[in-house]
């Protein structure tokens, strides 16, 4: 049996017995989860009920596109590309030598960041995986134009065609009516998974499959993880003892520079499931050590507003012995020994100053644990919601920004 995340709550300041009074709040909300009559939860059993049929699909298209390009670009902003990001950076990316290089676009407004990404495809053979489920997002819907005229000028109408696969709606939109006009592969954004839940359906295991990472893996981890409840009702029960106490910021800090787009794809989650009716924990994220440099004075001597959530990677890939030239204390150690002692320095100075921690151990970066650590969150993250008293799947502020963005295009 492969190991599985484990949670420390030593550090937490908080009692068993104050954790564990959530018991009955959360089995409801675990029973709400599971009744399948809750929207846009068809999440929780995808682990187990997923379509082999379509999974078979997608290996095949990413086989394909593998052997087609030496750039694959994805097209999506939030839900639809952080989480296949997450995991491409986490997994190392061009995991073998026939992988193409994974180029992002469709997720900023930036003429800049668009133009140099042109630039830098032009000698390139490439391939575009867009993800929309409406097909009208505008970040994606004008990067999609843009690299579509591209593809169109480099290869011709036809071939370019056969080098876009779209990840949309099953029956409606504007992608989707293009992808019957145009013919192009695609598959669908499942109706009952919003997109911060997507990563382990269409929207994340394509691009995940095309940077040569075993999904099959990925979905028996989250599986595994799926047939466990305590700790992510235990971690619940903890951010909403810490909301009450006045803790309104989580920070995520994580050690190993691999997991930046998790803890980016976190940050979505957590934000967007819990950030309404005046309500919600801020996540904020920060790569440890560089960033102490910067935010460690803060941590510990500024507000106490803030609590700690530390993903803590118990077996690194890779690893270096120091040289000589280094210094007596740091010679001939590994950069991983001395990469534990910042974290145990940092924990020791913050148990110190009275700073609420958690601690997440991830057993190492591979496949099975990604997907185990998806499914822990995405449990995690519902459940505080309910207890916090909000639906954690819907969004309704986002769509305020958008609409004033119209007025001021249509002026």
């Amino acid at each position: 049996m492969k190991k599985s995340l484990t949670l420390d709550l030593s550090d937490s300041l908080l009692s068993e017995h104050r954790l564990y009074g959530y018991e009955e709040q959360l089995a409801a909300g675990e029973a709400r989860l599971c009744s399948k009559t809750e929207k846009f939860t068809g999440w929780v059993s995808l682990p187990f009920s997923y379509n082999r049929e379509e999974v078979d699909r997608i290996k095949a298209a990413a086989e394909e596109i593998r052997g087609k390009c030496d750039a694959f670009v994805l097209l999506g902003i939030g839900g639809s590309y952080l989480g296949a990001r997450a995991a491409i950076e986490m997994l190392g990316g061009r995991l073998e030598k026939k992988s193409p290089t994974t180029y992002y676009a469709g997720h900023n407004l930036s003429g800049t960041y668009h133009s140099e990404l042109l630039e830098e495809l032009a000698d390139k053979d490439v391939c575009l995986c867009v993800i929309s489920k409406s097909g009208t997002t505008t970040e994606t819907s004008i990067a999609f134009a843009l690299l579509k005229d591209f593809l169109i000028r480099k290869y011709g109408k036809e071939e370019a065609g056969r080098r876009i696969v779209a990840i949309t709606d099953a029956e409606k939109g504007t992608l989707r009516e293009e992808v019957r006009k145009e013919g192009y592969k695609s598959f669908i954004v499942p109706s009952d998974i919003g997109g911060r839940y997507s990563v382990l359906s269409p929207v994340g295991l394509l691009p995940i499959a095309v940077a040569g990472i075993d999904i099959e893996e990925m979905l028996r981890g989250a599986a595994d993880r799926a047939e466990k409840s305590e700790e992510e009702h235990l971690y619940a029960a903890v951010r909403n003892c810490l909301y009450q106490d006045g803790k309104r910021i989580e920070v995520f800090e994580y050690y190993e520079p691999r997991l930046q787009y998790f803890a980016e794809w976190l940050k979505q989650l957590f934000g967007e499931s819990e950030g309404k009716e005046g309500k919600g924990i801020f996540p904020a994220a920060l790569s440890f050590s560089t960033d102490l440099h910067s935010m460690g004075q803060f941590l510990q001597e500024g507000s106490p507003v803030f609590f700690e959530t530390i993903l803590n990677v118990v077996d690194p890939p890779g690893d270096l012995v120091v040289p000589e030239s280094a210094g007596t204390i740091l010679a001939n150690k590994s950069m991983n020994q001395i990469n534990r002692a910042a974290l145990a320095g940092v924990m020791a100075a913050h148990r110190a100053a009275g700073i609420s921690m958690v601690r997440i151990d991830i057993p190492s970066l591979c496949s099975y644990t990604f997907g185990q650590m998806v499914y822990y969150f995405e449990k995690a993250c519902a459940l505080s919601g309910y207890l916090l008293g909000v639906d954690p799947f819907d969004q309704p502020g986002v769509e305020h920004y958008k609409a004033e963005m119209r007025k001021v295009l249509e002026k």
